[in-house]
């Protein structure tokens, strides 16, 4: 009789908690109803529930804002029959393919040959790596590894590749960059060292890694037995040295967290699809179709010389939408700059337009918009950058006191302290810098206690004030001399 017993126990654990899912699910559900909607329009005469907008705030719930604007500024798809994968929509794949072709033309320029080989790795190969290098975890699919005769000429690739990278962000995604090096800590497990470019999201104040580039040594060739002919020792080989870089789609999303608010993406001119949208505005239905198909003209013109300047420019001419609907629905796609032509405007021989970083409006004579346009959008670009670079250095503190470390963490900075480079200290300074203030709420809403900061990078611009010989880590229980000013902060 015990078994039945025992069965009865199971089911009854079963349905409590699937009374608990559906009760949790229902409360969320409940709270979804009642968010407060951000930036949102209906269409023209339907349902006033209809939203395109974002449902909370970047400040309040960052994780959901991203998530709900990767999605509704039509980026990605997430691939639902494989956990992890996703798709890039039209507009993300403009956004990746211009930061290629930049990339792309200037490792011509370097003189890198490229070759392609096959996507996927066997299990022996990885389990090679694994067995020689410690740190190493066979679970890539793909590592790009460039090959050099010598050392010199591989380090001076690995910081050019550096630059390049630098380049995409600053230059392209208007993200402003810190250069260094990681610490033995944070280097690419097997590598010689690794460099990097660290960027900084002020919404959370966390640091992200914005992409590595590493010099390998001869660790993997020695591995793989990659050798080339030795050109001052005829008939002996010698093994290549080795560097391991490439850019991946985390780019663009370093950038949409930066630049994107709530009223959707944010996007910088030199990479955005659609760089300025043109939208006519005060057609009505007493309008002859006369007077609005000589309307129609004028826009197209207007649309023609702007592309003739290499605007890339385009209409919204949808119809049964409100304008209010147009404007919300380009904000949340972050066009850099919204175009509005009018009967009135027409009348005046301007252009009205609204800038999607600042909000500001203004008007553009017709005959000057060739000029004005790419000018405006080159502004916005730069101002873009500064904003960020602005945020970026007004939270990157220099500290000598430990007692201010912690706090600053909290106040969403990233931290520069003296520091000894080793790895059990650091592991130590993560541990001891852990923070019950200034956490994420969790799904229970009570806020998450923060993670420890770790290393970001070893800057190469070291600020002044650090003696060598003299001054100590700022780690309290460490006691050892200061190598370098490093990075600290909190990171993804």
């Amino acid at each position: 009789m015990a078994e039945p017993q025992e069965q009865s126990k199971s089911a009854l654990k079963k349905a409590e908690k699937q009374a608990k899912m559906a009760a949790a699910k229902a409360e969320k559900a409940a709270k979804t109803a009642t968010l407060p909607v951000v930036g949102g329009a209906a269409k023209k005469g339907g349902d006033s529930k209809e939203i395109i907008g974002i449902t909370v705030s970047k400040e309040t719930d960052f994780p959901q804002w991203y998530q709900e604007l990767v999605i509704k500024a039509e980026l990605v798809e997430y691939y639902s029959e494989i956990s992890g994968f996703y798709i890039l929509r039209p507009a993300a794949m403009h956004i990746w393919n211009e930061i290629r072709a930049w990339f792309q033309e200037r490792i011509q320029d370097m003189g890198v040959d490229e070759t392609s080989f096959p996507m996927f790795l066997s299990a022996k190969s990885l389990e090679k790596e694994k067995e020689h290098v410690e740190g190493f975890a066979p679970e890539l699919a793909w590592v790009t590894k460039a090959a050099h005769l010598t050392e010199k000429l591989a380090e001076e690739e690995v910081l050019q590749i550096l630059e390049l990278y630098a380049g995409v962000y600053e230059q392209l995604l208007a993200v402003p960059v810190v250069r260094g090096r990681k610490t033995e800590n944070e280097k690419f497990a097997g590598g010689y060292w690794t460099s990097t470019c660290e960027a900084y999201i002020p919404t959370n104040g966390r640091g992200i890694q914005g992409a590595t580039s590493h010099a390998l040594g001869q660790n993997f060739s020695k591995m793989f037995d990659i050798t080339v002919e030795d050109p001052e020792k005829k008939g002996d080989k010698i093994h290549v040295w080795q560097n391991s870089w490439g850019l991946s789609t985390r780019v663009i999303g370093v950038m949409v967290m930066l630049h994107g608010d709530d009223k959707g993406l944010v996007l910088p001119p030199r990479v955005s699809k659609i760089q300025a949208i043109l939208i006519p505005v005060g057609i009505t239905a007493k309008m002859s179709p006369e007077d609005k198909d000589a309307h129609m003209k004028r826009v197209d013109e207007i649309r023609a010389s702007l592309k003739l300047a290499k605007v890339r420019v385009d209409v919204d001419s949808r119809e049964g939408y409100t304008p209010g609907f147009k404007f919300a629905d380009w904000e949340m796609k972050g066009v850099p700059l919204r175009l509005e032509f009018g009967p009135k405007d027409a009348a005046n021989s301007v252009v009205s337009y609204a800038r999607r970083d600042t909000g500001a409006k203004g008007t553009i004579p017709i005959d000057e918009l060739a000029t004005q346009v790419p000018a405006l959008l080159q502004t916005i670009q730069q101002d873009l950058y500064n904003k960020a670079d602005e945020a970026y250095k007004s939270h990157r503190l220099q500290l000598t006191e430990w007692e201010k470390v912690v706090p600053a963490l909290d106040s969403r900075n990233v931290v520069l302290i003296p520091f000894c480079e080793e790895a059990p200290c650091e592991e130590r300074i993560k541990e001891m810098t852990k923070s019950e203030n200034g956490g994420e709420v969790g799904p229970d809403g009570r806020q998450l206690p923060s993670m420890g900061m770790k290393s970001l990078c070893i800057p190469f611009k070291q600020p002044e004030g650090l003696v060598q010989g003299e001054t100590k880590c700022l780690n309290p229980e460490c006691g050892k001399l200061a190598k370098s000013w490093t990075m600290f902060g909190r990171s993804y």
